[in-house]
């Protein structure tokens, strides 16, 4: 369910929004454009909004600037402790992708750079549990690395291999890095329409909605 990452994230809570802003040069392609992968997504979401892996608050920010109501689920206790410290009356809950307490209603689930801490069977179940969830007309939106295809993405991990890149080598082999063709079958599978818009050489926005 993801959970295995969890960890990673109690030393990088420490640098993360320096990252994201592009202060470390090999992953600036990875978060090139990141306020406006953030606002693509607020731009999308209908509230009361659940929002998945908040991190730091970078996506929390853009989603209560609008005046949606939301909750963030966090599986990180130092990510959550960081996200509470900037919205302290915002609902906050431990959790992940799959085991979370769901408020009494919900319009979107939104996330930006975490899905793909899910295998590609988790994301099936996951996906298939938001159908179930939402209303007709309700979205799931998120923003994430995601290849046009296997050779794709082989591709990149090559290249980054001869920029010297070792750390992101690293964590395109390690993770769970999935392909359009895998996502629009596992949404249009259960009962979603989806779009899907390049938002950087990595990152793509999934627009998915309910029928």
């Amino acid at each position: 369910m993801g959970r295995e990452f969890v960890e990673i994230f109690d030393e990088w809570v420490h640098t993360y929004d320096a990252s994201v802003g592009g202060e470390d040069p090999e992953y600036a392609a990875v978060f090139e454009n990141y306020k406006d992968i953030l606002e693509a997504v607020a731009k999308k979401a209908v509230s009361p909004v659940v929002e998945f892996g908040t991190g730091t608050g970078n996506l929390t920010a853009a989603l209560l600037s609008r005046g949606f109501h939301v909750t963030g689920i966090e599986p990180n206790a130092a990510m959550r402790q960081a996200t509470e410290s900037k919205f302290p009356q915002m609902t906050l809950l431990d959790g992940d992708f799959l085991e979370f307490d769901l408020p009494e209603s919900v319009g979107s689930f939104v996330s930006s750079y975490a899905f793909h801490h899910l295998t590609d069977k988790e994301k099936e179940q996951a996906i298939k549990l938001y159908a179930s969830l939402l209303p007709s007309g309700g979205k799931v939106v998120f923003a994430d690395t995601v290849f046009e295809s296997e050779e794709a993405k082989q591709g990149r991990i090559v290249y980054e291999e001869g920029e010297g890149h070792k750390n992101l080598v690293e964590d395109l082999k390690r993770e769970y890095y999935t392909t359009l063709p895998v996502l629009e079958g596992l949404f249009q599978q259960n009962g979603f329409d989806v779009n899907f818009t390049r938002l950087n050489d990595y990152v793509f926005l999934m627009d998915a909605t309910k029928r």
